[in-house]
């Protein structure tokens, strides 16, 4: 692992440019400590090149990726080391660098750096990056990613796609997540849209303002990088035509709201075609300080040439709602498998637990392996029966088709709950508040919501294993994966070291990280 003097010269940071300044494909990622205020409340936080959110990271499809990941990070109550993933993204060959730690690596120790290489060939879509270690990134530690496809078949439906149309959305709490409550339902003290926002305590706080030419169309790329609570998302006096969901163009779907859950991102076309004004962009959260008195969970949409003061527009008085039902591939998709339930190679029922305390699927709580699940399987270990830990890895044929069920639990607490999967999209044959099964052209994407024990919901995936790997499988109300709800899907087992050569700096990170006294990590 290189040591903070010897990064290599081609990564250094150009340091004129704002830190706020998309980066990338190329780029050093400098995570440190600092003290920042983005609902007016100041404390402790993760930040990314001095700033949190994390600067936008964006390149093409086609390019290769090189993030030179250079910790600094000082207090221990956020934790000292890190592991960054980036998410949504397939990472074909290079498993070592898709980022949660104790699963495909162990973390970076403080003082040092981790060069993330991998290549994007066949993706294009709005992506999102964060610590991937216990809950550090509920902290600060997170950003947006953007691969652009220069020949994005839906380019003729929108005019601007660029730094100033993503939007970012995450609740915000006053107090570190080590310090808080185990479960903080509720607990936020504000909503941050693309960095800013409003709590109770801080009415006069800035917000954030995104700005628009009537008469052009917008692709906005919305990015939840909650830590829990979804969000109501819409925008006063416009619809919302959907063409994204998680990394996979759909066929278009016009709302005037969007539910995004945790780590979901969507892409939706806004034309400016309102009178010169502002208006208000809204994302309610479930729970907390619901509502939009005095600005809460809100930020500005202005037009150019409207005064720089705050809206005083109104929702829609009829909302439609995105059904995620509606949505399908713009580019067709073949479901894997049979078009009958149970119509697979291999199926897999998750059966949700919870104690109070921990959080399990089919009786078993992921606790962190201290040797991580790519090195044990580089080291020789092949079945699960040998896999740690226990009873929370699957082996996964090749080029076989997966089916997935999750039966929402009502004592599964904290519902619903969004599932992601690393190292793949998958086709949501069955989904939340919905008893169809749609095996012809059903969305497919990354994370999805699980639905509800009182709808009877038992939400159903299918993928195809032509990834070799271990691939972690989440809650992502990172609370929720802290108390162990989550699986590793070790696909391949056999192939999974040829098809994932790993770097020597990789295989220095687990004796760097065991070396560490337990006030270091």
């Amino acid at each position: 692992m290189a040591r903070l003097q010897s990064l290599l010269p081609y990564f250094s940071l150009l340091l004129a440019a704002s830190a706020y300044a998309a980066i990338g494909p190329v780029a050093n990622l400098t995570i440190s400590d600092a003290e920042i205020a983005p609902d007016g409340f100041t404390r402790a936080a993760v930040v990314v090149n001095g700033v949190s959110p994390g600067p936008l990271i964006k390149g093409n499809k086609g390019d290769r990726f090189q993030i030179n990941v250079v910790n600094q990070l000082t207090n221990h109550t956020m934790s000292k080391t890190t592991s960054i993933h980036w998410h949504g993204l397939f990472q074909e060959g290079t498993n070592w660098a898709d980022g949660p730690a104790f699963v495909t690596q162990c973390p970076i120790a403080s003082g040092n750096s981790f060069l993330y290489d991998f290549r994007v060939p066949d993706q294009a879509g709005t992506f999102w990056y964060h610590s991937h270690l216990s809950t550090q990134y509920c902290d600060g530690l997170r950003g947006p990613l953007v691969v652009y496809d220069p020949h994005d078949p839906l380019a003729h439906m929108y005019d601007v796609d660029d730094d100033s149309t993503v939007i970012t959305l995450t609740e915000w709490y006053h107090t570190a997540a080590q310090l808080g409550r185990r479960f903080p339902v509720g607990d936020a003290n504000s909503t941050l849209i693309n960095g800013l926002g409003r709590s109770t305590a801080t009415p006069t706080a800035d917000l954030a303002v995104v700005n628009v030419t009537q008469g052009k169309r917008y692709r906005f790329r919305l990015v939840s990088m909650a830590c829990d609570p979804s969000f109501n998302f819409s925008i006063d006096g416009h619809d919302l035509t959907v063409i994204e969901a998680d990394g996979v163009e759909t066929q278009p779907v016009t709302v005037s709201t969007i539910t995004i859950f945790a780590a979901q991102r969507y892409s939706f076309v806004l034309t400016a075609n309102q009178t010169i004004d502002n208006y208000w962009i809204r994302a309610n959260p479930a729970f907390g300080d619901v509502g939009f008195a005095g600005g809460l969970n809100s930020a500005i949409l202005r037009y150019d040439g409207a005064a720089p003061i705050e809206p005083v527009t109104s929702q829609q008085s009829t909302q439609i709602l995105l059904n995620e039902t509606d949505l399908h591939p713009y580019v067709p998709k073949k479901t894997p498998g049979k078009p009958k339930k149970g119509g697979v190679d291999l199926a897999l029922n998750m059966v949700f637990g919870f104690n109070t305390t921990n959080f399990f699927i089919n009786n078993a709580t992921f606790v962190p392996p201290t040797v991580p699940v790519l090195l044990q399987i580089l080291s020789g270990a092949q079945s699960a029966q040998d896999l740690l830990p226990a009873g929370s890895v699957y082996t996964l044929p090749k080029n076989a088709s997966i089916e997935i069920t999750f039966p929402a639990n009502a004592n599964a607490a904290g519902s619903p709950h969004p599932f992601h999967l690393h190292g793949h999209t998958f086709a949501v044959v069955r989904s939340a508040g919905s008893t169809a099964y749609n095996y012809d052209n059903p969305v497919w994407r990354d994370t999805v919501s699980t639905g509800l024990a009182s709808a009877n919901d038992n939400v159903t995936i299918r993928f195809q294993t032509d990834n070799p790997g271990p691939w972690f499988l989440h809650c992502h109300i990172d609370f929720h994966l802290n108390a162990g709800f989550a699986v590793v899907l070790a696909e391949d087992v056999p192939d999974v070291a040829y098809a994932n050569p790993v770097p020597q700096e990789w295989k220095n990170l687990c004796p760097t990280y065991d070396a560490l006294s337990p006030n270091d990590q």
